[in-house]
């Protein structure tokens, strides 16, 4: 039986690499934390009126947590194609983080570089930028509620502790409701042993 993958990697919080330097260019990198496409473009801004002086802002971005629904973005911002972006986004995967930003800000220092010298210098950028970053290692959950009477309650409270799922919201009357959140790894086992309880009405959120 395959093993479900239940975690993700993320930054804790924004992070600034070391600057790289090459042929009189300088190569800020910056790490985000973002879970929007609204935060990413509020980075971006922020960035740009504080470096207001730099030649190009280009960035990379990854968002959501499972597979299926991950959305990601790379932006070369006038630099010759797959040149700053990509390398950008390569980090990205290398080091297996989401729900990230980096942007990496070059001030023209007068001499080309060309694109394999680009390549090198946003993928250094962006690399430098991460290692400078707290990563962490997060759960993928499930959120569940359920629905029962009072009398059950010493019974549920034990299947929750036995099964470590924990309780986000609850209503304690004579119907008592519970919103709990499980990891993904244990939700189909929690549902099933809910589901098969008389008296424990449980639905998916």
């Amino acid at each position: 039986m395959m093993e479900i993958k239940d975690t993700y990697k993320t930054i804790l919080t924004p992070s600034q690499g070391e600057i790289f330097k090459d042929k009189n260019s300088k190569f800020y990198g910056f790490a985000f934390p973002v879970t929007t496409e609204a935060q990413v473009k509020i980075h971006i801004e922020t960035l740009k009126k504080q470096h207001y002086s730099a030649r190009h802002w280009c960035y990379a971005y990854q968002i959501g947590i499972e597979t299926e629904t991950m959305k990601h973005r790379a932006n070369d911002d006038g630099e010759p194609n797959n040149s700053a972006g990509m390398p950008i986004y390569g980090q990205i995967q290398s080091f297996g983080v989401t729900n990230i930003l980096i942007v990496v800000i070059r001030y023209y220092g007068g001499v080309k570089l060309g694109v394999g010298g680009l390549i090198n210098a946003y993928r250094t950028g962006a690399q430098l930028a991460l290692e400078a970053s707290k990563i962490i290692e997060k759960t993928i959950d499930k959120n569940f509620e359920l629905k029962f009477e009072y009398k059950n309650m010493s019974k549920v409270m034990r299947m929750l502790k036995e099964n470590r799922a924990e309780i986000i919201n609850q209503t304690l009357e004579h119907n008592c409701l519970l919103e709990i959140s499980v990891r993904k790894g244990n939700s189909n086992k929690v549902f099933k042993l809910f589901n098969a309880f008389f008296g424990i009405e449980i639905r998916e959120l």
